[in-house]
């Protein structure tokens, strides 16, 4: 073999190997969650589906916030720096405050009704409004609804409420929830939560039984009220610029893989709730059931002051629930 011929086989071997890195589309997804929580594998299911219609994308899936807190990676994802993220319904609607209609108080009964909403006119109406912001909503995973947790007692009523340091998320519609129920809320980042709740600053905490139980939340405030005051959703959002960059049929790829994964999801979501009550109780956990109808008295101003900015949509919810 001569020398131009080996040049020119090296040649041919770093050009093809620089065309292949060129064509190749990076997709960074992340998260807030840690292991053991639904999110985050559903998010290893999403980068393990994308390649079977885009064989050219490497997704590179950034968990436990390593990205930033939900603020920030909603940040990242209109800048550019990263694609999509699985993100919060609270930090969401700090850009698109409709969003935050999904979390007013005792709306939804039950996952199936929720669901069946999100993938409905409404879910398409959500984006529609995240598209003017410089999002793409590409579709809509759980949380759940929410119960509160307290150090040292239950909360079966809203006057247990009274002067409780709660923490809450990001969320104005939740921290309306608990103004109205008499308790001083403050926001709060997920994975700034333990550590505030070990050293006194909060009395108790809400959320669902699958992150209590991811984070260990249990151990601190084992007291668990089964309130279910607020549904939130898991809106999975893609920065506007680079989605439109995208050849429909990429679009279409990711939206699919993303919907797999959340019906993954989902159901994992809906099942670990569904049995997580028997493992918290044997690592020491309480439950209490709550004076349901009290509760949802109490929280009555949180829709009088939302119908007055968002009425029409509000309307439009609830007519969507009611079907």
């Amino acid at each position: 073999m001569t020398s131009l011929t080996k040049s020119l086989i090296t040649a041919s071997i770093v050009t093809a190997c620089v065309g292949t890195s060129a064509q190749a589309e990076q997709l960074t997804f992340a998260h807030g969650a840690n292991p053991g929580n639904p999110r985050y594998e559903a998010a290893e299911v999403f980068a393990a589906i994308v390649p079977s219609c885009a064989p050219d994308t490497n997704v590179k899936v950034a968990p436990s916030a390593t990205m930033g807190d939900d603020a920030e990676m909603l940040t990242s994802a209109t800048a550019g720096i990263i694609q999509m993220t699985a993100n919060s319904q609270g930090t969401l609607a700090q850009i698109v405050p409709e969003v935050g209609m999904l979390g007013l108080p005792f709306l939804f009964d039950n996952e199936m009704e929720v669901w069946e909403v999100l993938d409905g006119p409404i879910g398409d109406k959500l984006d529609k409004l995240a598209q003017e912001s410089g999002l793409k909503i590409v579709t809509f995973w759980d949380n759940g609804f929410r119960h509160v947790t307290h150090v040292n007692k239950f909360v079966t009523t809203p006057a247990d409420l009274q002067g409780m340091q709660i923490r809450t998320p990001p969320d104005q519609v939740a921290i309306d929830i608990f103004k109205a129920l008499g308790s001083n809320p403050a926001p709060l980042g997920w994975s700034e939560l333990p550590t505030a709740l070990q050293s006194g600053t909060f009395d108790g905490q809400e959320n669902p039984l699958t992150n209590i139980y991811s984070a260990n939340l249990h151990e601190i405030t084992p007291f668990i009220s089964q309130t279910g005051h607020q549904y939130q959703s898991t809106p999975v959002v893609a920065g506007l610029g680079w989605w439109n960059s995208l050849p429909e049929e990429r679009q279409a790829c990711i939206t699919e893989a993303a919907e797999h994964a959340g019906w993954y999801q989902r159901g994992r979501n809906y099942i670990l709730n569904e049995n997580l009550k028997a493992t918290i109780k044997n690592e020491g956990g309480k439950f209490a059931e709550v004076d349901h109808a009290a509760f949802v008295d109490a929280v009555a101003p949180v829709y009088e002051k939302y119908e007055e900015k968002f009425g029409s949509f509000i309307a439009d919810l609830r007519k969507a629930t009611d079907q």
